[in-house]
């Protein structure tokens, strides 16, 4: 039959949570500066490098983006300012154009309006000089006309056919009135 005995290694066991026992706190506090050592060591040695290096890593790109970006806006800005170069040039040839072609046309018209005007003035001094040689040659019948004419009233009213000579000269007295 088997009877119980104790060996005096065991420790009798006293009630309660075993991290809150007053024997156990030497080695508790000894494990801990382990534990915080080993976790120390581990995060200076392995686990800090890397984070650090992703934070380097990602400074780093988002410099490169911030260079690269102001980079484009250069270019950007350039090529703006060579667009609106060109657009004052193609503006002002354009208006050199248009004045040059307003100039040449301006010059037509004058020239055109100029020999219609000649023309026109030729056109006119014939017409006067026709005129002229009509009311001459009208004036020349209109003198005949008044001596038939003063002629042929004296007839009737005086019934004997009246002087020409003396007929003439009348009509040319009153002529130059």
């Amino acid at each position: 039959m088997a009877t119980n005995t104790t060996t005096g290694t065991q420790v009798p066991s006293k009630g309660g949570f075993p991290a809150f026992r007053v024997e156990t706190y030497g080695s508790q506090l000894l494990w801990l500066a382990v534990a915080f050592g080993l976790l120390y060591v581990l995060m200076s040695r392995f686990i800090a490098p890397r984070i650090g290096g992703i934070l380097e890593d990602r400074a780093s790109r988002i410099a490169g983006d911030l260079a690269a970006a102001q980079a484009m806006k250069a270019e950007a800005d350039a090529a703006t300012l060579a667009y609106e170069k060109a657009l004052a040039e193609a503006r002002a040839s354009s208006q050199a154009i248009a004045a040059e072609t307003r100039a040449k046309i301006t010059a037509e018209a004058d020239a055109e309006r100029k020999a219609l005007e000649a023309k026109l003035a030729a056109d006119l001094s014939a017409a006067e000089a026709q005129i002229s040689a009509a009311r001459t040659a009208a004036m020349g019948n209109v003198r005949a006309i008044a001596v038939d004419t003063a002629q042929a009233i004296v007839e009737r009213l005086a019934g004997t056919g009246a002087d020409t000579g003396r007929l003439e000269a009348a009509v040319d007295a009153a002529l130059k009135r």
